[in-house]
């Protein structure tokens, strides 16, 4: 990711592994994300390898990072936090929260990037490839946050 003066680095990570279901949310959504990526934010596919996204989270400013987060609401329900909200307040908890924040711990404070988390509250976390219908449902409307919120960012720098 190449970074010009003044200019905010963005990246758009998905969690999840898609062989369960709407674990892979965050992994679906990034794919849909890579079809047109916003010219101000990289999306990367993560999926499971949160400890190989250390060389890019070390040079982010700023990471969203979408996942599936049981939150203790409906299917399809989407969040949207501060790490630290998940972390220290254990309101939510995404389901990738521990290898994310440990991840985090390996950089240096001044290093760390501000970390946002989308999540989508799954209905079925099983063997299966294929999103639940309430996930599927609501995946377009957690891409279209993520281009909200990383469009956002990048006018802040502007």
């Amino acid at each position: 990711m190449a970074r010009t003066r003044g200019e905010l680095r963005i990246i758009i990570a998905g969690l999840g592994n898609i062989l369960l279901q709407d674990d892979g949310v965050g992994v679906h959504a990034v794919w849909e994300l890579m079809k047109a990526p916003p010219h101000y934010a990289q999306p990367l596919d993560i999926g499971c390898a949160v400890f190989d996204a250390l060389y890019y989270m070390e040079r982010a400013d700023r990471v969203l990072v979408i996942d599936a987060m049981q939150a203790g609401g409906e299917p399809g329900d989407i969040y949207h936090c501060h790490i630290d909200q998940i972390t220290n307040e254990g309101v939510k908890a995404s389901l990738h929260e521990l290898g994310l924040v440990t991840v985090l711990n390996f950089l240096p404070v001044h290093q760390r990037p501000l970390v946002y988390v989308l999540g989508v509250e799954p209905e079925a976390i099983g063997f299966g490839l294929e999103l639940s219908t309430s996930v599927a449902a609501v995946l377009p409307r957690v891409v279209q946050m993520a281009i909200d919120i990383t469009a956002e960012w990048s006018k802040e720098e502007a």
